[in-house]
């Protein structure tokens, strides 16, 4: 019986006699449904989609019906038309269009994770290149009992060292060797007896600072000229004395940093934190910028200051007052414009 209706219906479909499609159908399912439905659920309900069982039919049910409405309201035929109505040749072009886009896409992908790795093995590189330098300065200015032993020829090795490794690191790398350098006291002027020319023990663990006379281990002297060192930390960095000019501070933290002496025209220090950082030694009423004319007075602060000419402080935080009122006198006419707080209560002692 199942059989003759299968054969009833597709000769309906053939003929397109619908109704007799419909009856056809109907008597399938009344005979077929009974003898399949038992084992299917129990199919259904020993397998994962057990648990669904009521989506799943209802998928079922609702698949079923659409292919029904579709072959009744022709829109299979429809469709069936449109898509024999394609330009294939036309449709071949743009996948190749496409598959050249997708191309490009994927190498330009290769090309960025090739970019990300090289700059991680870069970094990588760069960090054992540093601890290589922190270790070979250590060796080279300490005997073997931890004293500070730096003949001539030994600050000149360090001095070229540095110069090489500086010029060739990126922004964070400068930071760190000017922090370790500071830590140190590397870059701190010594004072030194006046035989070897050793430094001087302070009795606490220390050694004797000397302002006016004393000797640097490492002088950074031009090395940070025109150097990026923008957005990294340089807490409590000793610079008093080195050549900044146009040196990119941005966005740096400069807390207790020390800027005596040292020449900050036309740097950029936007954004800095200048918390307890330090331009001049001496009292503010006396204090000026160096001169290479002038000694520098320590006890008055004649001549130990910053050179900030053309310096531009936009947005740089916990400047205090004492600072400002020093930047404001002597930054000239255009950086006084970047000093936060303004400057019109403090004269311009620069006088351009």
């Amino acid at each position: 019986m199942a059989t003759i209706a299968t054969f009833a219906a597709i000769t309906a479909m053939y003929f397109e006699q619908d109704e007799l499609v419909y009856i056809s159908l109907g008597i399938i399912s009344v005979i077929i449904l009974p003898i399949l439905l038992p084992p299917l659920l129990t199919t259904i309900a020993n397998s994962p989609l057990g648990k669904h069982w009521d989506l799943t039919i209802s998928s079922l049910i609702g698949s079923s019906a659409m292919l029904i409405a579709a072959h009744v309201t022709q829109f299979d035929a429809a469709f069936s038309r449109w898509f024999d109505s394609l330009k294939w040749e036309a449709l071949g072009a743009v996948g190749q269009i496409l598959i050249a886009i997708l191309a490009v896409w994927v190498a330009w992908r290769q090309n960025q994770i090739s970019e990300e790795l090289t700059g991680q093995q870069n970094v990588i590189t760069q960090q054992q290149t540093i601890d290589a330098y922190f270790q070979g300065i250590s060796d080279l200015v300490l005997d073997p009992q931890g004293q500070l032993e730096d003949w001539p020829l030994e600050r000149a090795i360090a001095q070229a060292r540095t110069a090489a490794l500086l010029g060739g690191c990126d922004a964070d790398g400068r930071a760190k060797i000017v922090r370790f350098l500071s830590s140190a006291n590397l870059l701190t002027p010594l004072k030194r007896d006046g035989l070897l020319g050793r430094p001087i023990l302070d009795g606490t663990g220390g050694y004797v600072v000397d302002l006016a006379n004393g000797v640097r281990v490492v002088n950074l002297g031009m090395m940070l000229a025109g150097r990026d060192i923008c957005n990294t930390d340089v807490r409590n960095a000793d610079l008093s004395g080195a050549n900044l000019i146009k040196t990119n501070f941005n966005n740096c933290d400069l807390t207790g940093a020390n800027f005596g002496g040292a020449i900050l025209v036309k740097a950029n220090l936007r954004g800095t934190d200048l918390s307890r950082v330090k331009m001049f030694y001496g009292k503010l009423e006396t204090a000026t910028p160096r001169d290479r004319l002038h000694a520098p007075n320590f006890e008055t602060g004649e001549y130990t200051g910053a050179v900030v000419e053309d310096a531009d402080f936009s947005k740089a935080i916990d400047l205090s007052e004492e600072t400002r009122q020093y930047l404001c006198a002597w930054c000239g006419k255009k950086s006084r414009k970047t000093i936060p707080g303004g400057c019109e209560d403090v004269p311009n002692r620069l006088g351009r």
